[in-house]
C-alpha cells in the first residue's frame, strides 16, 4: 500500500512535466491569464503574458507559455533579421515559472476567467493539442503574433463570437507605433532604432483586439471582455507586489544629445570650409557612406524579409541607398563631378518629401532625427555651393 501510495505521488509531482492523455479537471479548477510586470532589457520592455492551468484536486499547477524562445536556435539571429523568428509555447509548473519574476522583482497579477468546467476542459485540450511537438512552433510576429496578442486570438478561436472586446475604455485608439512609444522613451537608442526600422504600416490605428500586441493592454483589456454578455474576468489577484521598473535615462548618453553634437560639428566645419574655399571630404564621405549604409539595411528590411511592420519605411528618403556609392565618389574626386549639384538638390527634395508625408501623418518618424536632417541639408546646401567655384 506504501508503495502504491509512494507511486501516486510521484506521478502527481511530475504530472506537469508530462500528460500521457489530457485530465479532465475537478470543479475546484480554475484557468487564468498572468501578466508580468516590464522589465530592464528590451525583449521585457513590454511585459509578458502566460496562461495558468490550476486543478488543487489532481495536483496540477503549470503555466502555458507562448513567450519561449532559443538563442542557440539554428540561424537565430539570422532568422531575426529575415523577420522568420519561431516561438515555442512551454509548459512548466508554476512555481518555476514564478521564480523568475520573484528573482528580478516584478510583479506579476493573475486574472481568473469565469468558464464552466466544460470550457476549462476545452482550454486545457487546447493547450496540450498546441503543446505536441509538431504544434508546438509558431511564426512570431512582434505586433500580430506574440506571446501577448495570442490571448484574444485564443478566446476568439475558442468561444467564437460569444467573446466581446469592449474598447470604450480607451481614451482614443492608437496605433501601433504609438503604443511602443508608451513604454518606451522616445529619446533612447533602443526607440530610434525601432521608429528607424518601422515603416508607414505601424501608423494604421490599431483595433481594439491589436491593443492586445502589449501585455499591460491585454490585462486592461480582459477587464472590458464579456463572453455571453457577462463578464469573463471573475476575480483578480496580485501574486508578487513589486514597484514598476523605471529605467534612468541620461541626456550625455542619449541619441539626441549626440546628433546634436554632431549638427554643431559639422555646422562649424562647414563654416571653415566656407571662409577657405575648401571641402573636408573626409566629413562628407563619413556622411554619405553612414546615411547610405542605413539606406541600405532599411531597402532590406522592406523588401527582402517578411517582417510585417518595416516595408513603406520613408526614412529610407533621407538615409538615401545611392549615398554609400556617392560617398567614394565624393572622398577620391579633388573636384566635385558635374551631376553633384543635381544630386544634391534632390537630396534636398527628398528631405522635404519627408517632412511632407511627416506633416501628413503617413508616417511619423522619430523625432531624435531632426538634427540629422538638419546635418545633411546644411552639408548638401554647402556642397551645392562648392560645386559651382
Amino acid at each position: 500500500m506504501k508503495q502504491q501510495l509512494f507511486f501516486f505521488l510521484v506521478l502527481l509531482g511530475v504530472g506537469f512535466r508530462s500528460f500521457s492523455q489530457t485530465p479532465q479537471l475537478s470543479e475546484k479548477s480554475q484557468i487564468s491569464l498572468l501578466t508580468c510586470a516590464a522589465g530592464d532589457e528590451l525583449y521585457y520592455a513590454f511585459g509578458h503574458s502566460a496562461f495558468r492551468v490550476q486543478d488543487p484536486e489532481l495536483g496540477i499547477d503549470v503555466v502555458y507559455n507562448y513567450g519561449t524562445f532559443d538563442f542557440n536556435q539554428p540561424n537565430f539571429y539570422l532568422n531575426f533579421v529575415k523577420g522568420r523568428m519561431i516561438y515555442s509555447l512551454s509548459r512548466r509548473s508554476f512555481d518555476n515559472f514564478l521564480f523568475e519574476y520573484e528573482l528580478e522583482k516584478r510583479w506579476v497579477k493573475e486574472q481568473i476567467f469565469d468558464l464552466t468546467l466544460e470550457e476549462r476542459n476545452q482550454m486545457l485540450a487546447f493547450f496540450e493539442e498546441n503543446y505536441l511537438p509538431q504544434n508546438r512552433d509558431y511564426l512570431y510576429d512582434p505586433l500580430l503574433n506574440n506571446c501577448s496578442s495570442i490571448t484574444g486570438t485564443i478566446l476568439k478561436e475558442q468561444f467564437g463570437e460569444t467573446i466581446d472586446f469592449d474598447g470604450s475604455y480607451l481614451e482614443e485608439p492608437y496605433s501601433f507605433r504609438q503604443l511602443v512609444r508608451q513604454f518606451m522613451d522616445t529619446n533612447s537608442w533602443s526607440m530610434f532604432g525601432i521608429d528607424l526600422a518601422f515603416g508607414s504600416r505601424v501608423d494604421r490605428t490599431a483595433t481594439v483586439q491589436e491593443h492586445m500586441f502589449l501585455p499591460y493592454y491585454a490585462m486592461i483589456q480582459i477587464r472590458h471582455t464579456s463572453k455571453d454578455g457577462k463578464p469573463l474576468l471573475k476575480r483578480e489577484r496580485t501574486i508578487l507586489d513589486y514597484n514598476e521598473h523605471t529605467g534612468q535615462s541620461f541626456f550625455p548618453l542619449s541619441p539626441l544629445f549626440w546628433f546634436m553634437l554632431l549638427l554643431v560639428f559639422t555646422g562649424i566645419v562647414t563654416y571653415f570650409d566656407y571662409k577657405h574655399k575648401v571641402r573636408s571630404r573626409w566629413l562628407d564621405f563619413s556622411l554619405f557612406l553612414i546615411t547610405g549604409l542605413i539606406g541600405i539595411f532599411l531597402f532590406f528590411l522592406w523588401f527582402a524579409t517578411d517582417h510585417t511592420s518595416t516595408p513603406n519605411n520613408f526614412n529610407i528618403l533621407w538615409a538615401f541607398p545611392l549615398n554609400a556609392v556617392v560617398a567614394f565618389i565624393f572622398a577620391f574626386e579633388v573636384k566635385l563631378p558635374e551631376w553633384s549639384a543635381k544630386y544634391l538638390y534632390s537630396a534636398l527634395g527628398l528631405i522635404g518629401l519627408m517632412l511632407v508625408l511627416w506633416i501628413f501623418r503617413v508616417q511619423i518618424f522619430s523625432p531624435v532625427v531632426i538634427p540629422l536632417l538638419l546635418t545633411l541639408a546644411i552639408r548638401y546646401v554647402y556642397l551645392i555651393r562648392y560645386s559651382k567655384l
